[in-house]
């Protein structure tokens, strides 16, 4: 199931990447050549950066690719990097559960409940914060699935 989930998620990066691409070359066509800037390129680009962003940052965290300290691992022996991988991977699933998912969906209900809309694109402004809770479970599945597959493998190793 999980290289489903990373298929999709790949598929769905480069789609909107593309979107970005596209419109930033129509703001710039549009701006410099027709001389009549378009009125919504710019804040669709912010939100589809956004979206990039904070999808991209689960997807790499998926594949292990994102940022850490590895200071203390080299001092532990394989119990204790094994024991140390499962207890940064569970950390970051309860942080990324209080704050992506939890906090994240807080302000999706939110500016739900009370219709804030974007300005040029007139579109409800918790479509664009939704990629947070999505990214947020995204990232948890993840890391649960690192530590299930530790788990199941019984190695002192941790997975790559």
């Amino acid at each position: 199931m999980r290289e489903k989930i990373d298929k999709i998620t790949r598929l769905i990066l480069v789609i909107l990447m593309t979107l970005l691409v596209l419109d930033v070359i129509w703001q710039v066509f549009t701006r410099y050549v027709l001389q009549s800037p378009s009125t919504f390129t710019d804040e669709l680009a912010r939100y589809l950066l956004i979206w990039v962003c904070l999808l991209g940052a689960a997807y790499f965290s998926g594949q292990n690719l994102h940022i850490s300290v590895n200071v203390l691992p080299k001092y532990l022996k394989p119990a204790g990097q094994f024991l140390l991988t499962i207890f940064i991977k569970s950390l970051i699933a309860l942080f990324v559960l209080a704050v992506f998912v939890v906090g994240g969906g807080l302000l999706v209900y939110t500016t739900w409940i009370y219709r804030q809309i974007t300005p040029a694109l007139q579109i409800p402004i918790a479509l664009v914060y939704m990629i947070g809770p999505i990214s947020g479970l995204l990232i948890i599945y993840y890391k649960l699935s690192d530590i299930r597959r530790m788990i199941r493998s019984g190695s002192k190793t941790t997975p790559s």
